[in-house]
């Protein structure tokens, strides 16, 4: 049996048996927020975030399983962190600081609260590393395969963003991953 995939000899929680908030709650629940301009978080109909003097950037990656990840290579804590960093990447890109995000998750029955517990493992490792605020999403149900969507939130100063187009020929180009 591939690492990645449940032991069907365990006991697993079908996602039916939570409900939707009954998921979030056990999902969010230790998510703290740390930012300042967090005000609302996980646990309304949206959260309130308070941006001073500074301009926002906003930045959404979406996942599909099949097109973007498979499963069978991919354990789900490197997914839950893979998602959240390529997005924040976007954020420091245009030196900005990000701040907080939102995962939205379109989860076939096929995946019990478990499995989607350990992609919440390295969404919320992403989360503390890079100090980031976990404040709203969405779940919804899929009839085959697995979906992320992960918003990210950042601030900068006006004077600071920095924009492709203002890339010149003699600019060092700086990678901090793998391409592609």
């Amino acid at each position: 049996m591939n690492e990645n995939q449940e032991n069907t000899n365990e006991e697993f929680t079908p996602l039916s048996e939570l409900g939707e908030f009954g998921l979030i709650d056990k999902l969010t629940q230790d998510f703290p927020l740390r930012n300042a301009s967090s005000i609302k978080g996980v646990g309304d109909d949206a959260a309130v975030i308070e941006m001073l003097d500074k301009q926002t950037v906003v930045t959404t990656y979406m996942l599909v399983e099949g097109v973007h990840f498979d499963l069978t290579y991919v354990p789900p804590q490197h997914l839950g962190y893979k998602a959240v960093v390529v997005n924040l990447s976007d954020i420091y890109a245009m030196n900005g600081r990000p701040t907080q995000i939102t995962v939205s998750l379109a989860v076939s029955n096929r995946f019990s609260a478990e499995f989607i517990e350990k992609i919440y493992e390295g969404i919320r490792a992403a989360c503390n590393i890079y100090e980031v605020d976990l404040v709203g999403g969405d779940t919804t149900s899929s009839y085959s395969g697995l979906i992320i969507s992960i918003t990210a939130i950042g601030q900068v100063d006006e004077k600071d963003i920095v924009y492709r187009k203002g890339a010149k020929a003699t600019d060092l180009l700086v990678v901090s991953g793998d391409l592609g």
